[in-house]
Formats: structure tokens, C-alpha cells, sequence
């Protein structure tokens, strides 16, 4: 690259460099302090879809044998549960992969993708519990049997029971987030079929049973919205919810020596890692690697950024600055 008393240009991109080595090295470690150990969430993905899919396989046969419709269908809505874990459990395993030439930041993006579509097949099994419903309300249905209710209480048990192997990873990360949601979801909707079926038993007001789906499309819907906003905002490369831009650039400019600061960009390369690169204005130049490790340090403890790049400039030709940024 040059000897290194060149002026501006060298300056910048010698601090350039060595910013992104130190920050891509330093946030390899830097996030297993908050995302959960991996091998948790590893065995809990293969108990909940094991569970899931012992559970389909009893209620599709069970379904088969006492001629229930209702059952089979729900068997087949709880087969696309399993789709929804497979699909979050991969995303999960391919964000831990290292990265390559290829993928320069990893695979974790998969993981905001996982999210995404679990919130767009949780809005998906709304529209048909909805057009059910519906159908529903227009003929108005037989009394769900004390079968169909034992097996929606045993789904219950199973849905809840795989719902909390992700619960405690939910806050911090939203694909594991999506995955308790569409099982918690599931362990309401067999709620709903079991107390339907017997207030229907008890009351013969055979409306009831729709009216309950009306309620539990609304109770997912509250959950989903959330989810879908943060994971849609997160594959357009938004700042992470909880990280404020204002201050990561206060907090830069603040920094003695930083005369300006620019081009600051923030963004997640998974669900639980994001990156910022920023262009910092220092009229007396780069003042090396020990500033720059401090500083990608301070961004991580303050503001959970993992992989910082940091572009040094003396300030002297910002039109040309901007023109490369």
C-alpha cells in the first residue's frame, strides 16, 4: 500500500483496514456474551420438531380412524408448524457457520429470512382459521366430540411444551422469537378447540365454536405484527430495533481527536449480530491501532455492535470523500 507518511489518502485507508480486521476478528467472539449457547437451542429445535412430529403422526392416524375431518385438518395445519421450526432450526445452524470468501459476513442473514417466513406462515394460518370460521358460522357445525377435545388437549401439552424450549432466547433474538410464537400460537389455537368444544357440550350454542377462532386469529395477529415489522425492517437493512443511531454517532463524534463524523451506516448480519461502518474526520490523522481496538470495543459494550469498520480521514477533500463513499 505505500510507505506510511503519505497524506489523507493513505492515512485513511491504512486505519480502514486495520479497523475492519480488529472489528471482524473481535466481533467473532464478541456476541457469544449475548446470544444463547448454541447447543441449547440446537437440542431444543430437535425436541420440539421430534415432539411435533410424533404429535402429527398419533392425530393424523387417530383422525383416520374415528373418521374426524377436523382432526386430519389440524394434523396437516400442524405438519407446516414442523416446516416452520425445520425452516428456523437451519437458518440457526447456518448463522453460527463461519464465514467465507463468499458469504463475507456468514450465513447469519438466513436467520432474519427464517423469521420472516415464519411470520408470513403464521398470517397465512390465520387467513384459513378465519375462512374456517366463516364457513363455519354460515353452517353452523356438529358439537366437537370428547375425542377431538382429548387430542387438541394433548396438542396443548406439546405446542406449550415446545413453545418454552425457546422462550428464554425470545427477547434476544427474533428468529427464535418466531419459532416460540408459531408454537404458542398453536397451544392457543387447540386451547380454543377444547374450551369451544365444551362451552358447544354444555350450552349447545353451536356459534360458539367459530366465535373462539375469531378470538385466537385475533390473539395471533397482536403476536405476529411485531415479529413481521422487525424481521421485514431488518432484511431492508435497517438499524436494529434497541440501537439508537443518534448516539452511536454522538458517541463517536464525541471521541477526542474526531473532528466529523459521516456516512455512518448500521446494519444486522443476523438476528443477533450487527455491523456499522462510519467514516471518521481526525485532522491530525490516524492514531492507530490501539485507538481503533478502543473504539470498536466501546461500540460493542455500549451499543452491542460486534463488527465495526472505520474509515479515518483528515478532513482536507471531503467533496472526493463522498464521492467514494
Amino acid at each position: 500500500m505505500g510507505s506510511g507518511h503519505h497524506h489523507g489518502g493513505q492515512a485513511h485507508g491504512h486505519a480502514h483496514d486495520h479497523a475492519h480486521d480488529h472489528a471482524h476478528d473481535h466481533g467473532a467472539h464478541a456476541h457469544g456474551g449475548h446470544s444463547h449457547a448454541p447447543a441449547d437451542f440446537g437440542r431444543a429445535f430437535l425436541i420440539g420438531i421430534t415432539l411435533n412430529l410424533g404429535f402429527v403422526a398419533v392425530e393424523a392416524g387417530f383422525g383416520l380412524a374415528v373418521d374426524s375431518m377436523a382432526l386430519l385438518a389440524d394434523a396437516g395445519h400442524n405438519l407446516s408448524d414442523v416446516l416452520g421450526l425445520v425452516m428456523a432450526w437451519g437458518a440457526f445452524t447456518l448463522g453460527r457457520r463461519p464465514s467465507n470468501e463468499r458469504f463475507t459476513y456468514g450465513m447469519g442473514g438466513s436467520t432474519i429470512l427464517a423469521a420472516l417466513f415464519n411470520a408470513l406462515l403464521l398470517l397465512v394460518a390465520c387467513g384459513a382459521i378465519l375462512l374456517e370460521a366463516v364457513r363455519r358460522f354460515a353452517t353452523a357445525p356438529e358439537v366437537p366430540g370428547v375425542p377431538v377435545m382429548a387430542v387438541a388437549a394433548a396438542g396443548i401439552v406439546v405446542n406449550l411444551a415446545t413453545a418454552l424450549l425457546f422462550a428464554r432466547g425470545r427477547e434476544g433474538d427474533v428468529n427464535l422469537r418466531g419459532a416460540y410464537l408459531h408454537m404458542a400460537a398453536d397451544a392457543a389455537v387447540s386451547a380454543g378447540v377444547v374450551v369451544a368444544g365444551l362451552l358447544t357440550l354444555v350450552s349447545g350454542i353451536r356459534w360458539i365454536d367459530p366465535a373462539t377462532s375469531l378470538v385466537i386469529v385475533a390473539v395471533i395477529l397482536a403476536g405476529t405484527w411485531g415479529l413481521l415489522r422487525e424481521s421485514l425492517t431488518l432484511a431492508l437493512h435497517a438499524v436494529p430495533p434497541g440501537i439508537d443511531p443518534a448516539a452511536v454517532t454522538a458517541a463517536l463524534s464525541a471521541v477526542p481527536g474526531v473532528s466529523g463524523v459521516h456516512h455512518v451506516h448500521i446494519w444486522a448480519t443476523s438476528t443477533t449480530r450487527t455491523a456499522l461502518t462510519a467514516h471518521l474526520v481526525m485532522p491530525a490523522g490516524p492514531p492507530g491501532d490501539a485507538f481503533l481496538r478502543a473504539l470498536a470495543d466501546n461500540l460493542e459494550h455500549r451499543f452491542r455492535i460486534g463488527h465495526s469498520t472505520f474509515q479515518v480521514e483528515r478532513g482536507d477533500d471531503r467533496d472526493g470523500c463522498g464521492a467514494h463513499a
